[in-house]
């Protein structure tokens, strides 16, 4: 078996098993600081809608209100808890620090509509959440832009699975091709996890 069609196997197994709460707690924790991309997700509970065991509206859903409920708790740690929470705790929430400082910037720049517009980003997308909290952003304009964003974006990666899904066959003719690309990525990541963790190591008190 290729590495695209075991993933995607085991992938849309666990998704299967849990069912809309499953996706729900997925989607929770990847709209904190959790490493657990929409990416990785919601295409397999798209391939659940193409074989009619979960229904677009239910993935949607379940997903978007996911999203919501991370989000609002990643508001809350910044509002309640701000900077010194983070300093504290960041390290066993698998924060990381540099990547908060650079999506702090980013909202300070692009102001509220970066929380719509940082759905679409991955590792900000993770992080927005918090400054939104430290800076006290009018709640109700918050919560917009969150399912605004979430939606859509759940939507297309919903819709992407489906696709994906209905013409396997196809894809997996490329398989050889796919399992190189996601190899790579797998090995990129992992080189960015242990250059950033070298870098901080190896930084002196003064740098």
């Amino acid at each position: 078996m290729s590495i695209t069609a075991f993933i995607a196997e085991y992938a849309t197994k666990l998704i299967d098993t849990t069912g809309y709460p499953g996706v729900f707690i997925l989607m929770t924790m990847e709209s904190m600081v959790f490493p657990v991309p929409s990416e990785a997700v919601m295409p397999f509970a798209g391939f659940l809608v193409a074989e009619s065991k979960f229904s677009f509206a239910g993935a949607l859903i379940a997903s978007t209100i996911g999203s919501i409920a991370g989000s609002l708790i990643s508001y809350g740690i910044g509002m309640w808890g701000g900077h010194p929470f983070v300093n504290r705790f960041g390290k066993y929430l698998l924060l990381d620090r540099e990547d908060l400082e650079f999506t702090e910037r980013f909202f300070k720049r692009f102001g509220d509509g970066t929380i719509f517009i940082c759905r679409f980003i991955p590792v900000v997308r993770h992080l927005i959440s918090i400054p939104a909290g430290v800076a006290r952003m009018n709640l109700a304009k918050f919560l917009i832009f969150t399912v605004l964003g979430a939606c859509l974006w759940n939507a297309f990666l919903t819709w992407t699975g489906m696709l994906l899904r209905q013409n396997w066959e196809s894809v997996m003719k490329y398989s050889h091709i796919i399992d190189i690309v996601v190899a790579a990525v797998l090995a990129g990541m992992a080189a960015v996890y242990m250059w950033k963790h070298w870098k901080k190591r190896n930084a002196g008190p003064g740098r």
